[in-house]
């Protein structure tokens, strides 16, 4: 069920700060806006579990949600993230309303959220929303291939790097707030490898981490320490607008 917020919660926020949302023209933003509803994401809410059926998307402003796939064994992987960027939600409007992966939320937050039938009624009116949205699947197909790439060809330090850039990139405040434990779940690796190498990249001014808190202090001296994906992820998210 869909969570209301106090007035003075909702004048501080605009589903302009979703990069989407304000990409769409003026005619089209107007048949929407009346049915967007902001909601509050918090740390860890599920927001549709592995074969769950979908009834919202939501268009996250300042909170960020992982996607991943969970094992039999409970193991999970993060194969994307969604901030403000983007939407969850793309299975709706692909031909299906269920998926084998599940969202949760990485970073709390605030989201629009849209019921399934708004959300369809504009996508087949062939409109600038449609464009964005298949544009935007396209960018996430690029994301969960870098993420493969990554995942499978470069070191533990370099995938923490990279993960750190795309994250911070959605986060206005450039701060990041998770534990290293949780870090080492979403990109799959053992929590050990993350501590030592996290520890390596503080002890070398790249990083600064204090009590479930990171920091970048220079996005460009973390750069050079990473591969070439985050930038691959980049220039798939900038040609959408």
């Amino acid at each position: 069920m869909a969570r209301t917020l106090p007035a003075t919660v909702l004048t501080n926020h605009s589903p302009n700060q979703n990069l989407l949302l304000g990409a769409l023209p003026a005619a089209e933003f107007e048949r929407l806006a009346p049915h967007l509803q902001l909601v509050p994401m918090v740390l860890g809410e599920v927001l549709y579990e592995s074969g769950g059926r979908l009834q919202h998307a939501y268009f996250p402003t300042t909170a960020i949600v992982s996607l991943h796939y969970v094992t039999e064994s409970g193991a999970s992987s993060e194969f994307a993230g969604v901030g403000r960027e983007g939407m969850v939600g793309i299975p709706l409007f692909m031909g299906g309303d269920t998926t084998p992966s599940a969202a949760v939320v990485q970073t709390a937050g605030h989201a629009y959220l849209l019921e399934r039938r708004i959300l369809m009624e504009e996508f087949e009116r062939n409109s600038v929303l449609q464009h964005l949205l298949l544009r935007y699947t396209q960018a996430i197909m690029t994301q969960v291939s870098q993420t493969s790439v990554c995942n499978r060809h470069h070191s533990v330090e370099q995938q923490l790097c990279r993960w750190l850039l795309v994250t911070l990139d959605r986060i206005p405040s450039g701060e990041l707030t998770m534990t290293q434990e949780l870090v080492a779940t979403l990109i799959g690796v053992r929590s050990e490898g993350i501590t030592d190498v996290a520890g390596q990249l503080q002890a070398a001014g790249y990083i600064s981490y204090l009590h479930g808190q990171t920091s970048v202090p220079d996005r460009a001296r973390l750069a050079t320490r990473v591969c070439a994906c985050p930038a691959a992820v980049t220039r798939g998210t900038d040609r959408l607008p």
